[in-house]
């Protein structure tokens, strides 16, 4: 009954603190028990699976385990369990091999035949980094990967999709114009026209979206991203102002307006033809599997 109960005040302690205990909070709870005893209290939580077993810089940790955790690492020794709990506390951003080693202090060759095991249940996965393409981060198999480890929607495969941008880049410029030129013919002053020339990152979305030329689903983050360059490139101005509560877009009480300017320098010729896009252009070469004499592009060009 003695250990009984100093069990149960290590789980209400571990309940109260969720990322963990180390043995120091647990003396300074229960300071009449002795170090033979609190192990064998610890042991106990430790044998039936109701613990996990961490480590840290200042020692080592105590945590409740998860139920869900506790039935998928049935079966499972010590050293599996915690690499796996190391690796689930990595959420969607994943953990490489080497933080693995350091936080378990198990050598290197332990560690890979684990992780092998744990993929062939399909308990974890490997995922290529965008921030390092010959390494893998591993994380839960059921985890989707953060926009920092995939890249985002600007990535395939780890490439980056220049082409894809590029057309993103072009229609939203096209949209912001088009507006524009709307708010120039009507008859308004001034004023109204240079205020209904503005469009909110809302806007382009959903109008982006309708086009779908887009094969994964665009945030209003991913929008305003390709918004950005357009202002970078001082093709667009962006303006902020206050909004109502509820608007669309609107972030803390604020809401961004983007419209089409005219560039301060203009473009030179070769800008306007399609060499001047063109992301090939370095490889395009007379005789060359890619030559101005079959381009598709420059004969869609001419004939306009």
């Amino acid at each position: 009954m003695f250990y009984r109960a100093c069990a149960d005040r290590i789980k209400d302690l571990c309940q109260q603190f969720p990322q963990g205990i180390t043995d120091q909070v647990i003396q300074n709870d229960m300071p009449h028990l002795e170090p033979k005893q609190r192990a064998m209290a610890i042991n106990k939580l430790l044998s039936l699976g109701l613990l996990d077993l961490l480590r840290n810089s200042s020692g080592l940790l105590y945590r409740l385990k998860d139920s869900q955790s506790a039935s998928k690492m049935k079966g499972s020794d010590n050293q599996e369990k915690l690499v796996y709990q190391i690796i689930e506390d990595a959420a969607n951003k994943g953990i490489w091999s080497r933080d693995i080693r350091f936080k378990s202090n198990l050598p290197l060759t332990e560690i890979n035949k684990i992780l092998k095991n744990l993929e062939s249940k399909k308990l974890i996965k490997a995922v290529k980094s965008v921030a390092a393409s010959k390494k893998k981060v591993y994380m839960l198999y059921n985890v989707q990967p953060d926009r920092s480890v995939t890249g985002g929607a600007w990535y395939s495969d780890q490439d980056f999709e220049s082409e894809f941008v590029e057309v993103l880049n072009q229609q939203c410029f096209k949209f912001l114009q088009t507006k524009a030129e709307a708010a120039r013919d009507g008859k308004q002053s001034p004023m109204m026209q240079r205020n209904a020339s503005f469009a909110t990152s809302h806007e382009v979305w959903k109008y982006i979206c309708e086009l779908g030329i887009s094969k994964v689903d665009l945030s209003m983050e991913d929008m305003e991203t390709i918004l950005n360059t357009l202002v970078y490139d001082g093709k667009v101005e962006v303006s902020v102002m206050a909004a109502k509560e509820g608007t669309l877009g609107s972030v803390d009480g604020h809401i961004k307006l983007y419209r089409s300017v005219h560039a301060i320098v203009p473009p030179t010729g070769l800008v306007k033809t399609p060499c001047g896009l063109c992301p090939v252009f370095d490889d395009c070469h007379p005789g060359g599997e890619i030559s101005p004499w079959n381009c598709v592009y420059l004969d869609e060009w001419l004939d306009f």
